[in-house]
Protein backbone atom coordinates (compact mmCIF):
# COMPACT_ATOMS: atom_id res chain seq x y z
CA UNK A 1 0.00 0.00 0.00
CA UNK A 2 1.03 3.46 -0.98
CA UNK A 3 1.58 5.68 1.10
CA UNK A 4 -0.39 8.85 0.63
CA UNK A 5 0.78 12.65 -0.20
CA UNK A 6 -0.07 15.11 2.27
CA UNK A 7 -2.00 17.96 0.52
CA UNK A 8 -0.39 21.31 0.79
CA UNK A 9 -2.84 24.15 0.33
CA UNK A 10 -2.63 27.79 0.88
CA UNK A 11 -4.98 30.40 2.87
CA UNK A 12 -5.84 33.51 1.92
CA UNK A 13 -5.79 35.86 4.67
CA UNK A 14 -8.08 39.16 4.94
CA UNK A 15 -6.12 41.86 7.38
CA UNK A 16 -8.21 44.68 6.89
CA UNK A 17 -10.00 46.53 6.33
CA UNK A 18 -9.25 48.18 9.74
CA UNK A 19 -6.31 46.96 11.36
CA UNK A 20 -4.43 48.59 14.55
CA UNK A 21 -1.19 48.48 12.51
CA UNK A 22 -2.54 51.21 10.13
CA UNK A 23 -3.32 54.47 9.95
CA UNK A 24 -6.64 54.63 8.52
CA UNK A 25 -8.60 51.67 6.56
CA UNK A 26 -7.04 49.60 4.26
CA UNK A 27 -7.27 46.39 3.16
CA UNK A 28 -4.44 43.59 3.16
CA UNK A 29 -4.97 40.08 1.43
CA UNK A 30 -2.17 37.45 2.52
CA UNK A 31 -1.67 34.77 0.84
CA UNK A 32 -0.34 32.32 3.67
CA UNK A 33 1.28 28.81 4.14
CA UNK A 34 0.56 27.80 7.41
CA UNK A 35 2.56 31.29 9.13
CA UNK A 36 4.51 32.07 6.06
CA UNK A 37 3.17 34.69 3.53
CA UNK A 38 3.73 33.43 0.13
CA UNK A 39 1.92 36.76 -1.54
CA UNK A 40 -0.11 39.52 -0.66
CA UNK A 41 -2.10 41.93 -2.33
CA UNK A 42 -3.25 45.80 -1.04
CA UNK A 43 -6.71 46.79 -1.70
CA UNK A 44 -6.91 50.67 -1.31
CA UNK A 45 -9.84 53.15 -2.10
CA UNK A 46 -11.73 53.02 1.45
CA UNK A 47 -10.65 56.47 2.59
CA UNK A 48 -11.15 57.87 -0.85
CA UNK A 49 -12.82 61.75 -0.71
CA UNK A 50 -12.16 63.08 -4.46
CA UNK A 51 -9.70 65.79 -3.14
CA UNK A 52 -7.99 66.11 -6.55
CA UNK A 53 -11.43 66.74 -8.10
CA UNK A 54 -12.80 68.76 -5.20
CA UNK A 55 -10.10 71.21 -6.00
CA UNK A 56 -10.84 71.78 -9.45
CA UNK A 57 -14.16 73.51 -7.89
CA UNK A 58 -12.00 75.13 -5.56
CA UNK A 59 -10.22 78.92 -5.36
CA UNK A 60 -6.67 78.27 -4.99
CA UNK A 61 -6.64 79.49 -0.95
CA UNK A 62 -10.12 77.05 -0.48
CA UNK A 63 -7.51 74.53 -1.01
CA UNK A 64 -5.98 74.70 1.77
CA UNK A 65 -8.33 73.37 3.80
CA UNK A 66 -8.86 70.39 1.46
CA UNK A 67 -4.80 69.10 1.48
CA UNK A 68 -4.89 69.24 5.60
CA UNK A 69 -6.96 66.11 5.31
CA UNK A 70 -4.30 64.56 3.11
CA UNK A 71 -1.48 63.12 5.62
CA UNK A 72 -3.41 64.42 8.33
CA UNK A 73 -0.82 63.50 10.63
CA UNK A 74 1.49 66.23 9.31
CA UNK A 75 -0.98 68.42 7.41
CA UNK A 76 1.88 71.67 7.73
CA UNK A 77 4.38 69.57 5.14
CA UNK A 78 0.89 69.34 2.51
CA UNK A 79 0.23 73.15 3.24
CA UNK A 80 3.99 74.12 2.79
CA UNK A 81 4.07 72.13 -0.96
CA UNK A 82 0.61 73.52 -1.98
CA UNK A 83 2.01 76.71 -1.25
CA UNK A 84 5.20 76.53 -3.15
CA UNK A 85 3.93 74.93 -6.12
CA UNK A 86 1.56 77.94 -6.50
CA UNK A 87 3.83 80.28 -5.61
CA UNK A 88 5.51 79.18 -8.77
CA UNK A 89 3.14 80.19 -10.63
CA UNK A 90 2.83 83.49 -8.92
CA UNK A 91 6.19 84.31 -9.32
CA UNK A 92 6.06 85.70 -5.58
CA UNK A 93 8.84 85.50 -3.20
CA UNK A 94 8.43 84.32 0.32
CA UNK A 95 9.62 87.33 3.12
CA UNK A 96 12.73 85.41 5.39
CA UNK A 97 10.52 85.55 8.52
CA UNK A 98 7.89 83.80 7.19
CA UNK A 99 10.35 80.97 5.39
CA UNK A 100 12.06 80.73 9.54
CA UNK A 101 8.40 80.13 10.68
CA UNK A 102 7.60 77.70 7.98
CA UNK A 103 10.62 75.53 8.96
CA UNK A 104 10.09 75.59 12.34
CA UNK A 105 6.72 74.11 12.25
CA UNK A 106 6.64 71.84 9.60
CA UNK A 107 9.80 70.54 11.78
CA UNK A 108 7.98 70.18 14.91
CA UNK A 109 5.25 68.24 12.99
CA UNK A 110 8.52 65.67 11.67
CA UNK A 111 9.00 65.28 15.12
CA UNK A 112 4.99 64.65 16.42
CA UNK A 113 4.67 62.31 13.63
CA UNK A 114 7.89 60.57 14.45
CA UNK A 115 6.76 60.24 17.91
CA UNK A 116 3.47 58.73 17.31
CA UNK A 117 5.38 55.90 14.75
CA UNK A 118 7.40 55.51 17.51
CA UNK A 119 4.29 54.70 19.77
CA UNK A 120 2.67 52.51 17.50
CA UNK A 121 5.58 51.02 16.19
CA UNK A 122 6.25 49.80 19.83
CA UNK A 123 2.65 48.76 20.44
CA UNK A 124 2.73 46.70 16.95
CA UNK A 125 5.42 44.74 18.48
CA UNK A 126 3.34 44.01 21.56
CA UNK A 127 4.80 46.66 23.83
CA UNK A 128 2.40 49.56 25.48
CA UNK A 129 4.78 51.64 27.55
CA UNK A 130 6.73 53.22 24.73
CA UNK A 131 3.44 55.08 23.12
CA UNK A 132 2.63 56.59 26.76
CA UNK A 133 5.84 58.19 26.73
CA UNK A 134 5.87 58.93 22.91
CA UNK A 135 2.73 60.62 23.95
CA UNK A 136 3.94 62.56 26.66
CA UNK A 137 6.18 64.38 24.56
CA UNK A 138 3.78 64.45 21.19
CA UNK A 139 1.08 66.39 23.43
CA UNK A 140 3.78 69.11 24.13
CA UNK A 141 4.64 69.65 20.62
CA UNK A 142 0.90 69.19 19.55
CA UNK A 143 0.37 72.16 22.40
CA UNK A 144 3.35 74.27 20.51
CA UNK A 145 1.35 74.22 17.48
CA UNK A 146 -2.07 75.10 18.73
CA UNK A 147 -0.69 78.10 20.08
CA UNK A 148 0.47 79.20 16.58
CA UNK A 149 -2.79 77.93 14.44
CA UNK A 150 -5.97 77.59 16.45
CA UNK A 151 -5.50 74.06 15.97
CA UNK A 152 -3.70 70.79 16.42
CA UNK A 153 -4.32 68.83 13.28
CA UNK A 154 -5.81 70.66 10.31
CA UNK A 155 -3.53 74.35 11.11
CA UNK A 156 -4.95 76.10 7.41
CA UNK A 157 -1.74 78.30 8.84
CA UNK A 158 -0.13 78.55 5.21
CA UNK A 159 -0.85 81.44 2.84
CA UNK A 160 0.56 81.96 -0.49
CA UNK A 161 3.62 84.11 -0.18
CA UNK A 162 3.77 83.49 3.96
CA UNK A 163 1.69 82.21 6.93
CA UNK A 164 -1.54 83.86 7.97
CA UNK A 165 -0.18 85.32 11.17
CA UNK A 166 2.71 85.63 13.52
CA UNK A 167 3.92 83.93 16.31
CA UNK A 168 2.37 84.15 19.88
CA UNK A 169 4.68 85.98 22.32
CA UNK A 170 6.24 82.93 24.15
CA UNK A 171 6.03 80.75 21.29
CA UNK A 172 9.94 80.35 20.60
CA UNK A 173 11.09 80.33 24.61
CA UNK A 174 8.48 77.14 24.80
CA UNK A 175 9.89 75.93 21.79
CA UNK A 176 13.58 76.14 22.54
CA UNK A 177 12.71 74.69 25.74
CA UNK A 178 11.37 71.25 24.27
CA UNK A 179 13.98 71.08 21.67
CA UNK A 180 16.92 71.44 24.75
CA UNK A 181 15.31 68.66 26.23
CA UNK A 182 14.51 66.22 23.18
CA UNK A 183 17.85 64.37 22.99
CA UNK A 184 17.63 63.35 26.39
CA UNK A 185 13.63 61.87 25.68
CA UNK A 186 15.10 60.29 22.90
CA UNK A 187 17.83 58.75 24.46
CA UNK A 188 15.29 57.30 27.50
CA UNK A 189 13.28 55.84 23.71
CA UNK A 190 16.31 54.22 22.87
CA UNK A 191 17.15 52.51 26.15
CA UNK A 192 12.88 51.14 26.55
CA UNK A 193 12.59 50.09 22.74
CA UNK A 194 15.83 49.88 20.15
CA UNK A 195 18.02 48.28 23.07
CA UNK A 196 14.98 46.01 23.67
CA UNK A 197 15.97 42.40 22.78
CA UNK A 198 12.38 41.46 21.80
CA UNK A 199 12.19 44.53 19.81
CA UNK A 200 15.07 43.42 18.00
CA UNK A 201 14.11 39.83 17.48
CA UNK A 202 11.20 41.23 15.54
CA UNK A 203 12.47 44.47 13.44
CA UNK A 204 15.99 43.58 12.32
CA UNK A 205 16.26 41.20 9.11
CA UNK A 206 12.50 41.67 8.40
CA UNK A 207 11.39 43.71 5.24
CA UNK A 208 15.02 43.93 3.90
CA UNK A 209 15.43 45.96 0.71
CA UNK A 210 18.45 46.59 -1.34
CA UNK A 211 18.77 50.50 -2.93
CA UNK A 212 18.58 49.51 -6.09
CA UNK A 213 15.30 47.78 -5.35
CA UNK A 214 14.02 50.46 -3.24
CA UNK A 215 14.47 52.75 -5.91
CA UNK A 216 12.27 50.71 -8.66
CA UNK A 217 9.85 50.31 -5.86
CA UNK A 218 9.49 54.04 -5.65
CA UNK A 219 9.97 53.94 -1.57
CA UNK A 220 11.00 57.10 -0.57
CA UNK A 221 11.58 58.85 3.08
CA UNK A 222 13.02 57.16 6.39
CA UNK A 223 12.21 53.42 4.64
CA UNK A 224 14.57 54.58 1.75
CA UNK A 225 17.13 56.13 3.62
CA UNK A 226 17.39 52.77 5.76
CA UNK A 227 19.14 50.82 2.97
CA UNK A 228 21.54 53.46 3.22
CA UNK A 229 20.91 56.15 0.57
CA UNK A 230 21.01 59.46 1.69
CA UNK A 231 18.33 61.33 -0.29
CA UNK A 232 16.35 64.11 1.52
CA UNK A 233 15.02 66.74 -0.63
CA UNK A 234 15.64 69.06 2.10
CA UNK A 235 19.43 68.79 1.36
CA UNK A 236 19.81 67.66 -2.49
CA UNK A 237 16.76 69.67 -3.81
CA UNK A 238 16.69 71.91 -1.01
CA UNK A 239 13.62 74.56 -0.45
CA UNK A 240 13.00 77.37 1.30
CA UNK A 241 15.56 78.56 4.00
CA UNK A 242 16.74 74.65 4.59
CA UNK A 243 20.62 75.75 2.94
CA UNK A 244 20.71 78.33 5.67
CA UNK A 245 21.32 74.98 8.42
CA UNK A 246 23.72 72.48 9.31
CA UNK A 247 21.90 69.21 9.76
CA UNK A 248 22.63 65.63 8.90
CA UNK A 249 21.01 62.74 6.68
CA UNK A 250 20.78 59.70 9.06
CA UNK A 251 20.50 56.07 7.22
CA UNK A 252 20.54 52.80 8.20
CA UNK A 253 22.20 49.75 6.74
CA UNK A 254 20.10 46.99 5.95
CA UNK A 255 17.19 48.38 4.84
CA UNK A 256 14.93 46.31 7.35
CA UNK A 257 12.54 47.56 9.89
CA UNK A 258 14.81 48.11 12.32
CA UNK A 259 16.83 50.55 10.01
CA UNK A 260 13.43 52.58 9.23
CA UNK A 261 12.98 52.68 13.29
CA UNK A 262 16.43 53.92 14.45
CA UNK A 263 16.53 56.83 10.89
CA UNK A 264 13.35 58.35 12.28
CA UNK A 265 14.84 58.57 15.77
CA UNK A 266 17.84 60.13 14.82
CA UNK A 267 15.55 62.23 11.76
CA UNK A 268 13.51 63.65 15.57
CA UNK A 269 17.20 64.63 16.67
CA UNK A 270 18.41 66.53 13.31
CA UNK A 271 15.02 68.24 13.56
CA UNK A 272 15.50 69.48 17.06
CA UNK A 273 18.64 70.97 15.40
CA UNK A 274 16.97 72.41 12.82
CA UNK A 275 14.06 74.48 14.63
CA UNK A 276 17.40 75.50 17.07
CA UNK A 277 18.81 77.13 13.95
CA UNK A 278 15.76 79.01 12.41
CA UNK A 279 15.21 80.36 15.84
CA UNK A 280 18.10 82.04 16.02
CA UNK A 281 18.34 83.32 12.74
CA UNK A 282 14.78 84.26 12.23
CA UNK A 283 14.68 87.83 11.41
CA UNK A 284 12.00 90.44 11.67
CA UNK A 285 9.69 91.73 9.17
CA UNK A 286 6.84 91.17 7.45
CA UNK A 287 5.44 87.05 7.41
CA UNK A 288 3.62 87.28 3.89
CA UNK A 289 4.22 89.14 0.65
CA UNK A 290 1.08 91.41 -0.02
CA UNK A 291 -0.53 89.97 -3.36
CA UNK A 292 -1.95 92.28 -6.04
CA UNK A 293 -5.48 90.78 -6.01
CA UNK A 294 -8.22 90.18 -3.90
CA UNK A 295 -8.76 87.17 -5.97
CA UNK A 296 -5.61 84.85 -7.08
CA UNK A 297 -5.75 83.87 -10.32
CA UNK A 298 -2.22 82.27 -11.77
CA UNK A 299 -1.44 83.02 -15.06
CA UNK A 300 -1.95 80.04 -17.58
CA UNK A 301 1.09 77.25 -16.77
CA UNK A 302 1.85 74.25 -14.82
CA UNK A 303 4.14 74.18 -11.49
CA UNK A 304 5.47 71.35 -9.54
CA UNK A 305 6.82 71.49 -6.16
CA UNK A 306 7.92 68.47 -3.68
CA UNK A 307 8.96 69.11 0.11
CA UNK A 308 10.37 65.78 2.46
CA UNK A 309 7.50 65.16 4.63
CA UNK A 310 7.73 62.45 7.66
CA UNK A 311 6.67 59.58 5.18
CA UNK A 312 9.12 60.51 1.92
CA UNK A 313 8.78 62.81 -1.13
CA UNK A 314 5.57 64.62 -1.21
CA UNK A 315 4.39 66.71 -4.38
CA UNK A 316 1.87 68.65 -5.79
CA UNK A 317 1.51 69.68 -9.39
CA UNK A 318 -1.14 72.11 -10.15
CA UNK A 319 -1.94 73.06 -13.83
CA UNK A 320 -3.34 76.93 -14.19
CA UNK A 321 -5.73 78.00 -16.83
CA UNK A 322 -5.68 81.64 -15.78
CA UNK A 323 -9.10 81.44 -13.72
CA UNK A 324 -9.59 81.46 -10.07
CA UNK A 325 -9.15 77.46 -9.71
CA UNK A 326 -7.01 75.32 -10.79
CA UNK A 327 -7.49 73.44 -14.02
CA UNK A 328 -6.07 70.11 -12.55
CA UNK A 329 -4.03 69.47 -9.26
CA UNK A 330 -2.21 66.15 -8.66
CA UNK A 331 -0.76 65.46 -5.17
CA UNK A 332 2.41 63.11 -5.50
CA UNK A 333 1.73 60.99 -1.80
CA UNK A 334 4.64 59.40 -0.27
CA UNK A 335 2.33 56.43 1.43
CA UNK A 336 0.58 55.54 -1.74
CA UNK A 337 3.86 54.51 -3.32
CA UNK A 338 5.41 53.21 -0.08
CA UNK A 339 2.11 51.22 0.60
CA UNK A 340 2.40 48.99 -2.48
CA UNK A 341 5.99 47.91 -1.79
CA UNK A 342 4.52 46.03 0.75
CA UNK A 343 3.47 42.62 -1.04
CA UNK A 344 7.17 42.45 -1.93
CA UNK A 345 8.41 43.39 1.53
CA UNK A 346 6.29 40.99 3.41
CA UNK A 347 7.03 37.47 0.98
CA UNK A 348 8.45 34.74 2.82
CA UNK A 349 7.69 36.61 6.45
CA UNK A 350 5.71 35.67 8.90
CA UNK A 351 2.17 36.93 9.46
CA UNK A 352 3.39 38.73 12.68
CA UNK A 353 6.16 40.16 10.36
CA UNK A 354 3.60 41.59 8.23
CA UNK A 355 2.75 43.85 10.50
CA UNK A 356 5.72 45.22 11.67
CA UNK A 357 6.45 45.62 7.64
CA UNK A 358 3.37 48.23 7.60
CA UNK A 359 4.09 49.53 11.08
CA UNK A 360 7.63 50.48 9.61
CA UNK A 361 6.28 52.10 6.13
CA UNK A 362 4.12 54.11 8.16
CA UNK A 363 1.47 55.08 5.78
CA UNK A 364 -1.36 57.47 6.66
CA UNK A 365 -4.55 56.36 4.22
CA UNK A 366 -5.69 59.59 3.84
CA UNK A 367 -3.24 60.51 1.53
CA UNK A 368 -2.67 56.83 0.11
CA UNK A 369 -6.74 57.13 -1.27
CA UNK A 370 -6.70 60.65 -1.16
Amino acid sequence: MTKPKLRKETILLNMGPQHPSTHGVIDFFLEVDGEEVVGAEVKMGYLHRAVERLAEFRTYPQIFPLVDRLDYLSAHHSEFAYALAVEKLLQVDVPERADHIRVILVELKRIASHLLFYGAFAMDAGSVTPFLYAWREREKVMDLLEDVCGIRLHPNYFRFGGVREDLPPGFLEQTINFVDKLPFFLDEYEAMLGENEIFQVRTIGIGKVSPKRAINLGLTGPYLRGTGLKWDLRRDEPYSVYPKFDFEIPTGKQGDCFDSYKVRIEEMRQSGRIIKQAIEKIPDGPIRTSLPKKVIKPPKGEAYARVESPRGELGVYVVSDGSARPYRLKVRAPSFTNVQAFPELAKNHLIADAVMIIGALDPVIGEVDR
